[in-house]
């Protein structure tokens, strides 16, 4: 019973914001990530990295084991562990702590560029700050709620793009620069997107013809993804006026009598 007091105890911490220490811990925890993700920075200059390299890297370390302990401790006392660690916050915790621990065995010299990845990918760590921002939960929900048709969305752009990159490719042909299918389809990508590098451009009539019914295309379907996830977002807040929400998994939109988070499980928030 000691155990599972402590057990409870150290989830009001975790994973609650309710009580003072659960503030408390969560400031503390915003503090380590910011600096972890400062220390990272101020390492990949090279002019400042060469003077205090040995106290970035023991820095890096602190930080590591103590994002380590974090987790160790938020698996243990998740009422459903496993749960947690499939979820997305639960994979950025792990994703936090694993570029330290495999640069270890990456250590030779042909692994530089291994090394030098490991190292950037600690900036991910600003995604641990996602937890405590509820507006961003709700985003990230609406998003995660519209990914099939986004999903959809992408596929149907994709079609397009190679069927107006092959028909550029006819038109225009490789003395005007459309070399293959491929780069072709880059061109149609990029002027869809209405990014409009103009590394590659049509001069043909009928090669600008089709340039602007690409152009036109482009600015008829980039607004589809905003409206998909507007939709979307508009459901989440209104499941999120519900003051039920899971510290667990951080998803809200459970009835108000629900004791229990139909999603992962654990015990919700009064």
């Amino acid at each position: 019973m000691e155990s599972l007091s402590v057990k409870e105890r150290l989830y009001s911490i975790i994973f609650g914001t309710e009580t003072q220490a659960g503030r408390r811990f969560d400031l503390f925890l915003i503090v380590l990530i910011a600096l972890s993700i400062l220390v990272a920075m101020l390492d990949s200059v090279e002019s400042i990295a060469s003077q205090y390299h040995r106290h970035f890297f023991l820095l890096e370390w602190f930080f590591t084991l103590l994002f380590t302990l974090e987790y160790a401790v938020r698996l243990y006392c998740s009422p459903k562990p496993g749960s947690y660690a499939r979820s997305f916050f639960g994979i950025v915790d792990l994703l936090a702590i694993l570029p330290s621990y495999l640069a270890l065995i990456f250590s030779g010299s042909t692994f530089l560029v291994i090394i030098r990845l490991l190292r950037v990918l600690r900036i991910f760590r600003i995604l641990k700050l996602m937890r405590y921002l509820r507006d961003a939960n709700v985003l990230w929900r609406s998003m995660m709620s519209s990914r099939r048709k986004i999903f959809v969305f992408f596929c149907s752009v994709l079609v397009l793009a190679t069927i107006f990159g092959s028909l550029m490719y006819v038109v225009e042909g490789p003395e005007q620069g459309f070399t293959s299918i491929p780069k072709s389809i880059y061109w149609a990508i990029v002027t869809i997107t209405t990014v409009g590098y103009g590394d590659i451009t049509p001069h043909t009539i009928m090669g600008q013809m089709l340039a602007a019914l690409v152009m036109v295309t482009g600015y008829s379907i980039i607004a589809v993804p905003t409206g998909i996830i507007t939709a979307e977002l508009a459901d989440e807040l209104r499941r999120d006026r519900s003051k039920k929400y899971c510290a667990n998994c951080t998803r809200s939109g459970h009835d108000n009598d629900a004791e229990h988070c139909k999603f992962c499980g654990a015990e919700l928030n009064p």
